[in-house]
Parts: structure tokens; sequence; C-alpha cells
């Protein structure tokens, strides 16, 4: 293992069964959006509408990941959801924001959310995940907000879809006129760019930022039991390094569970 910090868990029991600097702060890139999600999804419904105004999509990152909205036309805030868990889209996360009392407001709503989560290594400074100062979280939080998220329907649904569609023209009501494929960046999901699909993978996020590097949250049922893994800014190889790594986590962690002493648990942070 490169990356400079990585972490495997039982989801169910929250047992920490290897880790590596779990606590080190690190800036997690789009990974973030999963807190995003916790803190939005159950007040901004799947079938709430927004049209979208200027100001909506004002201080969207230069070089952000979009997945295509634009100003005047109204979504559906599922489309705005799938947007944001396939193609990790910052333009849907600002649209999502405003729909959830504003920017500022969000953040706040993320910052609580990660204290009422005993995420304490977690600094939001931006929702979306954009590198911004003093943004921070670890490989311990960012399993916890993916614990989280397999509780709760909505988030598993989004984070599990690897491929759908996004309008490209829409009527008031946010109906589709016209739309076009989108595919989860999430490779072990889809298994693109010759990484392979990885056996009963059911998400989560993969994020990337020149500051943060490469970052992934994925988590895999087999036999029963689910495992996490989160691996921050892998020091070796290319883009796709983060999925070679996550999958030999949970392939050693399939193998290891059961058979190994915790370190501790993501109701109690490792030291």
């Amino acid at each position: 293992m490169s990356a400079r910090a990585w972490l495997v868990a039982d989801a169910k029991s929250g047992s920490v069964i290897a880790a590596h600097n779990p606590h080190w702060k690190l800036p997690p890139a789009s990974a973030l959006k999963t807190l995003f999600a916790l803190t939005a999804l159950p007040r901004v419904p799947g079938g709430a509408l927004r049209t979208v105004s200027r100001s909506d999509l004002a201080g969207v990152g230069s070089g952000s990941s979009v997945v295509g909205v634009k100003v005047g036309r109204t979504y559906r805030a599922a489309d705005l959801w799938r947007g944001t868990f396939l193609r990790s889209g910052n333009d849907a996360v600002h649209v999502l924001a405003a729909m959830n009392g504003g920017w500022r407001s969000s953040i706040s709503q993320m910052q609580a959310k990660a204290r009422a989560l005993g995420a304490r290594d977690t600094k939001v400074a931006s929702a979306d995940g954009y590198d911004a100062p003093g943004q921070v979280s670890s490989a311990y939080d960012l399993a916890l907000f993916a614990r989280a998220g397999l509780n709760n329907s909505q988030f598993s649904r989004y984070a599990a879809t690897a491929n759908s569609r996004f309008p490209s023209g829409t009527r008031s009501d946010g109906s589709h006129t016209s739309s076009y494929p989108i595919q989860n960046t999430n490779r072990l999901l889809t298994g693109a760019d010759g990484i392979g699909r990885y056996p009963g993978l059911v998400g989560i996020k993969n994020g990337y930022t020149s500051k943060a590097g490469n970052t992934l949250i994925a988590a895999a049922r087999r036999n029963g039991r689910t495992l996490i893994v989160t691996v921050l800014n892998p020091q070796r190889g290319d883009g796709l390094t983060v999925y070679r790594e996550a999958r030999a986590l949970l392939d050693w962690g399939f193998k290891a569970v059961g058979h190994v002493k915790s370190l501790g648990s993501l109701n109690q942070p490792v030291r």
C-alpha cells in the first residue's frame, strides 16, 4: 500500500480490522460529497424541483467536474443527485445546496452532521469537496460517512448506480425532453479503464483534486458481510492506483475478518 492513509472496517459491527494513519487530516476531494449527501438528502427529496439561476452556479470552482447543469432549466433533485454521485458534478452540488438553504448553510449543516457522527477530523469549507483552505477529513471519518450512508436507502441506491441518463432538455415539471448517458466515475463499480468491476461492490464515492490526489471510499458485500475501505492519496503509480489498492484491501479484508484482532471501532476513534 502506498496511500498516505487507509482503513478497512466491518460495516455492521463497526470493527476496524486494519488501518494506516486513520486520523491523519488530509484533503478529501469529492469523497466529501458523501457527507453532503448525508446532510442534504433528507431535506432535498428526489421529487423536489429547481429552476436553475446563475446565482445557483456561482462559485463552481475552476476545473471542477461537472455533469452539465444549465441555467434556466428545471431539474428534479433525483437527477441532480445522480449527477452528484455518478459524475461527481460540482454544478449539481451547487444547485442542491441552493435547494438546501444555501451554500453557507449547507457547509454549517455538514459540519454539524460530521460532529454528530463522531467525525472529529473533518473540517468542511466547500460542500462539493473542491480544494479550499483548511478543508480536511480522514480515512476514519470517511468510513463513518460510508457506514451511515449504507443505512440510508436513498444514499445506497445512488451510490450503487453505475449508469444512468442526465437531462439535456427539461419541461417545467422537470421531466426530460432529451437526455444523455452518464457513467459512474468509480471504476470498481463500472470496471472501466481495465480496472474490472469488483464482485459485490455497492459503491460508494471516489474523488480527485490536485491537492488531495486520488481518494476513494468503497464498500462491498460477500457472504452476508459488508466491508468498507477508504484510501487517500496513493504515492505510487497512476490515477488508477487508488482502485488497485482498494481492491487489495477488500480482498485481504474478506479473508482476514473474523481472524484478526480489532484495532478499534467506528463507534470509537482508532488510535
